[in-house]
């Protein structure tokens, strides 16, 4: 089979490449090619060149690691319509799930109106009034990933630390959310198919004293920093068995909601009372061997090769209307038949 690995080629292949994507691909691409895979490696640009590249390879599927495009998160879903406009099967969720995913404060509102648990938010836009969410509160841009925009700072006591975060964080983004910090434990749901995995926590026992337990973009990126060995990832988390259940029920519950497919994690917050609150719905996490989801996987019993081999059967077993029966099937379902559906297949023809 022929697979297309497709990444961000400015992240990975610029001046000051990132070790942690290449890390990613070359791990993915030796599982891949163990099992008799032709993989090869189409790394996105703005010019927008490799949409025909791999539109002319013909490949069986697309194994799609993009999570943005020249370290532009808003352009992740915009590498997905690629891909779905070529009509190649790929791994992960669609453009749409991707896109509302990004979009903090659209998806919060989505599942808070289905009557999930999220935290007290609101968006917040230049020369716009501050808003009112209770303190503390944490400040992050509205549509990025990675917990870019997100450090110590972030989160705030006051009126006046929320103007001054604010107005700081305008000097870059448009759009921020405020939401309420809710101060308590971390825990992540990866989910994998229909399988929820370990719940995984981060523990923020190591962290010096007076800092917040977050986990900042010098957490997640910032290798030996204070706040990296101060946040520990640990899989399973220690929960008790009526609050594992209804994080498992809360995340499949969010994952529908947003149209989830194939593999993603589910972010909450678990308050000092117990109650489990849902800070993020991630439809493209990191998949590096070290990350997050493959520790849950882990501990499930399966190792790193069999998570990227079963992300594979997800993307491949995706039910697909044949293209010849696409119209068909779509004029059967609006009611014509016959030979009215045979003069409007005709037509359909002379306008294409």
């Amino acid at each position: 089979m022929k697979i297309a690995l497709l990444f961000d080629g400015a992240s990975a292949l610029g001046a000051d490449p990132d070790v942690m994507i290449l890390g990613t691909i070359e791990a993915i691409e030796a599982v891949l090619a163990a099992e008799g895979n032709q993989v090869v490696r189409v790394p996105a640009h703005t010019d927008g060149r490799w949409i025909e590249r791999l539109r002319r390879m013909k490949a069986d599927l697309v194994f799609n690691l993009c999570e943005g495009i020249d370290g532009i998160a808003a352009l992740e879903a915009s590498a997905i319509s690629a891909i779905e406009t070529v009509d190649v099967p790929f791994t992960g969720s669609s453009s749409w799930t991707a896109s509302l995913c990004l979009r903090k404060h659209v998806v919060n509102a989505l599942l808070d109106r289905a009557g999930l648990p999220i935290p007290r938010f609101a968006v917040v836009r230049r020369d716009a009034p501050l808003p009112s969410v209770g303190f503390p509160a944490i400040v992050k841009p509205a549509a990025e990933d990675a917990s870019i925009g997100v450090e110590q700072r972030s989160v705030v006591r006051s009126a006046r630390a929320l103007a001054e975060r604010v107005e700081a964080m305008h000097t870059r983004w448009d759009e921020l959310i405020v939401q309420r910090y809710v101060d308590g434990r971390e825990v992540n749901v990866g989910i994998l198919g229909d399988q929820v995995l370990p719940v995984s926590e981060i523990h923020f026992d190591a962290l010096p004293k007076g800092m917040w337990r977050i986990v900042s973009y010098r957490a997640k990126w910032d290798l030996g920093s204070e706040e990296d060995i101060g946040t520990t990832p640990v899989c399973p988390a220690d929960l008790p068995k009526a609050l594992a259940a209804d994080l498992e029920r809360i995340a499949r519950t969010a994952w529908r909601i947003v149209g989830g497919e194939g593999y993603g994690r589910v972010d909450f917050r678990i308050d000092r009372k117990g109650r489990p609150w849902l800070l993020e719905v991630n439809a493209n996490p990191d998949i590096a061997p070290d990350a997050g989801l493959a520790r849950m996987a882990r501990v499930a019993g399966m190792d790193y090769g069999a998570l990227v081999l079963v992300v594979c059967e997800l993307a491949l077993a995706r039910s697909r209307v044949p293209d010849e029966d696409r119209w068909a099937l779509a004029q059967r379902l609006s009611g014509i038949v016959g030979q009215d559906a045979t003069a409007l297949e005709l037509f359909a023809v002379g306008q294409r």
